[in-house]
């Protein structure tokens, strides 16, 4: 049966994979709304190709641009993308809209009982209670789209919660896994981008060499899988072939593999529980010959620390760390920050809200943390600059 589709970022990285998805499957998903960013151009080749029902842009100078290179219906700013989210024609949606922005759309396509590929990881971080319980009350589904959550989903349909020991959520390891350590302040941005596997966005870059992503996705993967997060682990495993695993109760270990191709999550989440022949790459694993596992050593990735420790304090802890880490981030691209400064920093932000957690009941508590975190990032003084 045709499945309709919305996407939230189709100009993205994310986007743009799952239109080739589409392509691929042109008999079984068609694309009925789009929302995207500054990328007019882009967007209006999309729209010439797909046909969505319904478009959003970020702003109404932006519906200007785009009408004068399209016709279609077209609305914008946040309340646009939760209508593209919320679409009646929609049966699913792919959600990659980057940072907070991302929220409120998700929350309204779950509370309009649509099935969700999440993709943005500020989602369940920032709002995690709240994205499950709406999905929960309207009948909504959350399906994974990153590759490692992804992979737990697949191993997981190898057996019940009950029998489920730990997660192990696999990692590259980034472009600094055998830097010597003394070198760290050293690191230059040019340098922090360049990731010896995947090809993602600057933040989402830099957040590997930190290892800060594999934090964040503990996090997600505490609220997707309903374990608790000390029974969520981390490998480093550089070949990035094992996309993670699922140990179970009798010692048996599932792991899911593929090629490092955001296509392959993306079609599982929009065509699951069905799987259907694919045109994409094949693993051929006589040429891989060896995958390598290694543990986090926490002085090279202190990130990971600071992750697992807000997971723990809960509430609106996660929400603090991933606003300040997208603000040092920030910073650090600006050229403000040594490589060092981006974790010292989420943790002066975490200390000055150590005293303040408070449980997060609504998109509108995620997002005032979200805000108030952001500020504080902004605030810190220049201790940390180079």
């Amino acid at each position: 049966m045709m499945k309709r589709i919305s996407i939230l970022g189709s100009t993205g990285s994310v986007g743009r994979s799952t239109l080739a998805v589409v392509d691929a499957f042109p008999d079984d998903l068609r694309v009925v709304g789009l929302a995207a960013g500054g990328n007019i151009e882009l967007l209006a080749e999309q729209v010439e190709r797909y046909r969505p029902e319904l478009v959003s842009v970020r702003s109404a100078d932006d519906v200007g641009k785009l009408r004068a290179l399209v016709d279609v219906e077209i609305v914008c700013g946040p309340e646009g993308a939760s209508e593209i989210a919320a679409l009646s024609s929609a049966d699913a949606v792919i959600a990659a809209i980057v940072g907070a922005a991302g929220i409120p759309p998700v929350h309204a396509a779950l509370k309009a009982g649509k099935r969700v590929g999440i993709a943005n990881k500020e989602v369940l971080v920032a709002a995690g209670d709240v994205m499950t319980r709406a999905a929960r009350e309207n009948g909504g589904e959350i399906l994974p789209v990153d590759s490692e959550h992804n992979a737990v989903h697949q191993a997981l349909r190898c057996g019940v919660h009950p029998e489920v020991q730990r997660i192990i959520l696999t990692a590259s390891g980034g472009p600094f896994l055998r830097r010597d350590l003394s070198t760290f302040g050293d690191i230059t941005i040019e340098a922090a981008l360049a990731h010896p596997t995947w090809k993602m966005g600057n933040k989402i870059s830099i957040d590997s060499a930190t290892m800060m992503n594999k934090g964040l996705e503990v996090i997600e993967a505490h609220h997707l899988f309903s374990q608790p997060v000390d029974a969520i682990d981390i490998l480093i495993h550089p070949q990035s072939i094992v996309h993670s695993m699922v140990e179970f109760v009798d010692g048996s270990i599932i792991a899911q593999l593929s090629t490092t191709d955001m296509k392959f999550p993306i079609q599982y989440a929009l065509l699951y529980p069905d799987r259907v022949t694919a045109p994409f790459g094949r693993l051929d694993l006589a040429k891989i010959r060896t995958l390598d596992f290694f543990p986090v050593d926490p002085e090279r990735f202190p990130a990971v620390g600071l992750a697992y420790a807000a997971c723990r304090a809960g509430g609106s802890m996660p929400a603090v760390l991933n606003a300040a880490n997208e603000i040092a981030v920030e910073r650090f691209l600006a050229g403000e920050l040594p490589f060092t400064g981006i974790v010292d920093m989420v943790s002066r932000v975490l200390d000055r809200h150590s005293g303040k957690v408070s449980p997060i009941d609504s998109v509108d508590d995620a997002l005032h943390w979200d805000a108030w975190a952001r500020n504080e990032a902004r605030g810190i003084d220049v201790a940390v600059r180079r």
